[in-house]
């Protein structure tokens, strides 16, 4: 027989009772510490807790934080920030590892939040986002405002309250949460929600300025308006904006890339209007001013006129010379026009006299007389006499006149005209003249 396996005197435990005892051993030792390190490994989960790992330069610790003290948090975990955590430890089965539940965050000293802000600010400024070329002008007089604040605050009463006292304009409100782990999303769809506006089928009009506000507070208050994500939304807005955020000597990022700042929320109220009083006071003084001016000009230009008056020569002195010289043009237009009326009266008369009856007669015979006097000339140079006592005339083809029987082909056909009509011929062939012939001795043409 084999011997049996000695016994052990030791508790044997699960895996799920060993880490329930580890469990309780850690919370019961550990139920309230405050740990300090520098976040790492950060991530938001789409339940609302937030998990990260605080580590220094030797260990890391994980750390959670469940979604409602996320809530409450004074300060927005961020990557490499230094801070100091309350809570308590516990474990995690699941992993076999231990991790921090966090009851309290707070920045492990305002040092490490400054060095942090001055990094930040360095690496925006090198992006151009503070640069002074991008600042734009303020609207003289808005017709609309948009404030984004607390909508149950001091902030937007005291903005109010000075846009009444000074020019009354309408104004949007866009509630935020001003701190909190929310409120640097809310500050940034806020600023980009007014500038989304003005689409024609929105009843809201798109403000002309805009206005971020919120009362004093600690550094950690004022976090939200430190957010790198609310200060690229203010630097991309395209309506101008100022920024209010805490007191006079209060500082963030925001300041920066705002167009104009603001050392309180009733300071940008009164950056965003002018004071109406003051205008119409202004106004009546231009009125005034116009006025004295108008009559001085008028005055100035009556006195000169008056000076021009006693310069001028008399209308008597300007008109004399004129009107002597019409009085005589007057009496020559008059002897000629009876010196014209007598030379058309004799002409008329002339002309009268040609058109009697008998000196019309005569001057007709006359004309009948050398008209045939001319057609007997005519007759006698005609050709057509000629052509009476025997002669012809020949015309070529091309309807010219053949003087010479060398201007003739043979072959070519010919248009003789007697005195009573035209018959065709044919040119035969003819010899060159040798000589000359007699005049009895023609040739032939055919």
């Amino acid at each position: 027989m084999s011997e049996a396996a000695p016994l052990s005197n030791l508790p044997e435990f699960s895996v799920s009772e060993l880490s329930g005892a580890l469990k309780r051993l850690v919370e019961e030792n550990f139920a309230f510490v405050r740990v300090r390190g520098e976040i790492s490994g950060l991530k938001f989960h789409s339940s609302g807790h937030v998990y990260f790992d605080l580590k220094d330069d030797k260990s890391v610790l994980n750390a959670v934080i469940w979604r409602p003290i996320v809530a409450r948090l004074k300060v927005r975990p961020e990557s490499g920030m230094e801070v100091v955590v309350t809570g308590k430890l516990s474990t995690y089965a699941g992993s076999s590892r231990y991790q921090i539940i966090v009851d309290q965050l707070e920045l492990a000293g305002l040092g490490a939040l400054m060095a942090l802000l001055e990094e930040r600010k360095k690496r925006l400024t090198a992006e151009g986002l503070f640069d002074a070329a991008r600042k734009k002008t303020l609207p003289f007089l808005p017709d609309v405002i948009g404030v984004i604040t607390s909508p149950t605050g001091a902030v937007i009463r005291d903005i109010m309250h000075r846009l009444d006292a000074r020019f009354p304009r309408r104004v949007l409100l866009w509630p935020v949460a001003v701190q909190g782990e929310n409120a640097a999303a809310e500050i940034a769809a806020a600023i980009a929600g007014f500038n989304a506006m003005g689409d024609p089928s929105s009843k809201f009009p798109r403000p002309d300025l805009i206005i971020v506000a919120r009362g004093g507070g600690s550094v950690e208050d004022l976090m939200a308006f430190n957010d790198e994500a609310v200060v690229r939304a203010a630097a991309a807005s395209a309506i101008p904006l100022i920024s209010a955020v805490g007191h006079e000597t209060d500082t963030t990022l925001i300041d920066f890339a705002a167009d104009r700042r603001a050392p309180t929320p009733s300071a940008a109220a009164e950056m965003a209007v002018p004071v109406r009083a003051e205008l119409l006071a202004q106004m009546l003084d231009f009125q005034r001013r116009m006025l004295n001016t108008f009559s001085r000009g008028v005055e100035q230009r009556r006195r000169h006129l008056a000076q021009l008056v006693r310069v001028l020569p008399r209308a008597e002195q300007l008109f004399a010379a004129p009107r002597q010289r019409l009085d005589i043009a007057g009496e020559k237009l008059i002897l000629g026009l009876r010196h014209n009326l007598q030379q058309h009266r004799t002409r008329l008369l002339k002309i009268a006299a040609l058109l009697r009856p008998a000196m019309i007669r005569q001057r007709v015979a006359r004309a009948r007389d050398m008209l045939q006097g001319l057609m007997r000339v005519l007759d006698g140079i005609s050709y057509r006499a000629v052509l009476e006592r025997g002669f012809a005339l020949v015309r070529g083809e091309d309807g010219q006149v053949r003087r010479r029987a060398t201007a003739l082909k043979p072959g070519e056909s010919l248009t003789l005209t007697f005195a009573d009509g035209e018959t065709p011929a044919t040119a035969g062939g003819t010899a060159k003249s040798k000589g000359k012939k007699t005049p009895t001795d023609q040739g032939s043409l055919f």
